[in-house]
């Protein structure tokens, strides 16, 4: 059985997770486990709260692991108890993997040195503080380290992983079964597609949700963890 663990903790963005959780649960011969530092219902960050099924100390050895994005990447961070599950989790999974702003955690972790990585746009510009390569493809995949962009990254993350761990028939055939054929509505989802004031307008609201401060955080995280490339 191939063991899957995500990540769950308070302020994750749930998309990030139950994207590719959805997908990836109906990989062949495949078991997804729902990782968090005990078994109580996890509060995401649009209200909706998330059941664990396993702990840090109850999980699996992961064959894979996966880390979300959201806003409370910065407690992950800062909490030694969760940063070493996931390093000791990362180091001996087969495959290290991450959407959205959760490879800033792999980052923190130290599984991203040397090697390129996708996050939200917002926040990419951060990786080379944990010696990782930033790149704006939407799934960007370096060995056995795979990274999705923003939030949707991930249900096309989760797709790709298929494609390395199985087939691309089995990719295809899931991708079938779930419909998914995303078809655009309209301009805009980067920062090179929208024009310059719907990009203003978000990036003050990020301010308004704090996001100097975080940013502040995150980098005075690296510098006390020894990972800042000069």
């Amino acid at each position: 059985m191939f063991e899957i663990g995500f990540l769950l903790f308070p302020g994750l963005t749930q998309l990030d997770m139950t994207g590719p959780a959805q997908v990836l649960s109906r990989m062949s011969d495949a078991r997804v486990n729902f990782v968090a530092k005990s078994l109580d219902p996890v509060p995401s960050d649009c209200g909706l709260s998330l059941v664990p099924t396993c702990t840090f100390e109850t999980a699996p050895a992961l064959d894979l692991l996966c880390v979300p994005g959201g806003m409370g990447v910065d407690s992950v961070m800062a909490d030694p108890e969760s940063l070493d599950f996931v390093r000791r989790a990362g180091q001996g999974a087969q495959f290290v993997t991450s959407v959205c702003t959760g490879s800033l955690v792999l980052g923190a972790a130290g599984l991203l040195v040397g090697y390129r990585a996708a996050c939200h746009w917002a926040w990419r510009d951060l990786l080379p503080l944990f010696g990782a390569s930033p790149c704006d493809e939407r799934v960007v995949i370096d060995r056995n380290r795979i990274t999705g962009g923003g939030v949707t990254a991930g249900i096309d993350f989760a797709f790709k992983v298929i494609e390395q761990l199985r087939s691309l028939e089995e990719a295809e055939r899931l991708r079938l079964a779930l419909e998914y054929d995303p078809q655009p509505i309209g301009m805009g989802g980067t920062p090179s597609t929208v024009s310059a004031g719907v990009l203003h307008a978000v990036r003050l609201r990020y301010d308004a949700m704090g996001m100097g401060t975080r940013r502040e955080a995150i980098t005075q995280h690296a510098h006390s963890l020894g990972l800042v490339q000069q």
